[in-house]
């Protein structure tokens, strides 16, 4: 008898949405990931669950309504990590003309479930607070209601929830040979321990490295694929107004700038084709300037590459015959081979939806219990998403040390798990040394102890994004509280 039902390999997006979908359906699991959770494209994305207004302007109103529909099951399964945002679009009288825009959004809205959203508008921005940082004349501009996302929190909490649902989730190991019959043979370098494993079905889940873990570690043909570069820039906050901005750019793509941990904007985002190692990707210098040049055509304030703190990059593929944007499942199975599952690319909007489906193709090989993800909340999201203020009101009331954009901060990450992080404590003190403004040995310990944290980076970059103003002696001395401590990462 096989160790597990199935074996995932990759801990993005697309693995940990496999482990948490078929665990709860009650197969043995174990997922391999070889760095961090989230720790490539996965966290790189542009932060959005949307229908994507590109896709309609396509003519893809069948992926729209499912996006959108999608949109409303995860306002509703994570709601501390999937906020509603208002999105507002210019006009600009060398672009789409408003009428379009308008007819747009009229279709924008009837594909959509609106799960209490509120329907597309038009505003007179020289009298409205969107229009402060704008440059003028943009006489009018269109707003509409989509949600923001905590992506790579988004992808640490779906493991956390396969984890208590069984599934055994190990980080720092990599899969180094598999040998396929009616079974799989794995053999694994387990943070410098070689242990072998067998597993009834595999699924290659590794993004941007998938075909190159199909040739050689799987060994298995593939289709020809081609890798795409996401990338996105961080700079100083732009604006006050708390809404995302959707310019439309002089080549036709829409870009978007939204607020980006209380004091900075995300712009992004641009995409191209990639050669090289996904491991070492990174940003030209030709797509900064872009995405410069494109906020600097609307914003007041002069964007400029040397405003840039942060780049954000990310490499995923797509099949090299069909540049799709929705993800790529394939299957194999024959005669005494072990079934093979290969998934890759996709938006986040829709990762939950390709992993049920994944996943059901299994169905024939294992008796599984049904679909169920779409009705689970995540972890610390049992409340309503129309709650999430009281939720930090609630937060501030019970841990009175704590300010507001902290209280904010932590039911953000947390949600209604928040308890298992501060305790009981009634000072700020009671929780361990500070680590920059925002960050406590209790929480530390906590995301070494059950979310998979092993290093500096995986906290400050991947559980949060505290490392955008945490000082250099703070984050030094991080990495010595975090050698310290002795908790072990939660393995199922």
């Amino acid at each position: 008898m096989a160790d597990y039902d199935l074996a995932i390999i990759g801990g993005g997006l697309n693995g940990v949405s496999l482990a948490r979908d078929a665990a709860g359906r009650g197969l043995r699991v174990i997922l391999i990931e070889q760095g961090d959770l989230a720790g490539a494209a996965s966290s790189a994305t542009p932060r959005l669950i949307h229908g994507d207004l590109s896709v309609l302007e396509r003519r893809g109103f069948w992926r729209v309504r499912r996006a959108l529909a999608e949109r409303t099951t995860w306002l509703r399964i994570a709601p501390h990590l999937v906020r509603p945002m208002s999105f507002v679009i210019p006009a600009h009288s060398d672009e789409r003309p408003p009428w379009l825009l308008r007819a747009g959004l009229y279709v924008y809205d009837a594909l959509t479930n609106r799960g209490g959203l509120p329907k597309s508008t038009t505003l007179d921005i020289t009298h409205h607070p969107v229009g402060n940082a704008l440059k003028r004349p943009f006489g009018i501009a269109f707003e509409y209601a989509d949600c923001v996302v905590d992506d790579s929190r988004l992808v640490v909490l779906t493991a956390l929830d396969a984890a208590e649902r069984g599934a055994t989730i190990r980080t720092g190991a990599r899969c180094v040979r598999a040998d396929r019959t009616d079974i799989w043979r794995l053999a694994l370098v387990d943070r410098g321990h070689r242990r072998v494993i067998t597993a009834r079905a595999l699924a290659n889940a590794t993004g941007g490295w998938t075909s190159m873990v199909a040739e050689t570690v799987l060994r298995q043909p593939q289709p020809a694929m081609a890798a795409t570069q996401m990338s996105q820039i961080v700079v100083p906050k732009l604006f006050e107004s708390d809404n995302v901005y959707v310019f439309q750019n002089s080549d036709g793509r829409l870009i978007f700038a939204g607020p980006f941990e209380r004091d900075f904007t995300l712009v992004g985002a641009v995409t191209h084709d990639f050669t090289g190692d996904p491991a070492i990707v990174a940003m030209p210098g030709a797509d900064v300037s872009y995405l410069c040049e494109a906020a600097s055509r609307y914003f007041r304030e002069r964007v400029a590459p040397t405003d840039v703190v942060r780049t954000v990059s990310g490499v995923n593929l797509t099949p090299a015959s069909a540049r799709r944007r929705d993800g790529t499942t394939l299957f194999h199975a024959r005669r005494r081979k072990a079934p093979l599952l290969t998934m890759f690319g996709g938006d986040v909007t829709t990762s939950r939806l390709r992993a049920e489906r994944a996943v059901t193709r299994l169905t024939p090989f294992y008796p599984m219990s049904p679909r169920w993800t779409a009705g689970a909340a995540l972890p610390g999201g049992d409340f309503a998403w129309d709650r999430f203020e009281t939720e930090v009101d609630l937060a501030r009331h019970r841990w009175r040390f704590l300010s507001e954009p902290q209280a904010r901060r932590l039911v953000a990450a947390y949600g209604s798990r928040l308890p298992a992080v501060l305790g009981e404590a009634k000072t700020r003190d009671e929780l361990g040394p500070a680590f920059g403004a925002d960050l406590t040995g209790a929480e530390v310990r906590y995301l070494m102890a059950r979310e998979w944290a092993r290093f500096p980076e995986d906290i400050l970059w991947r559980r949060s994004k505290l490392g955008l103003t945490m000082p250099a002696a703070d984050r030094d001395a991080l990495a010595v509280f975090m050698a310290g401590v002795n908790d072990s990462p939660r393995t199922g």
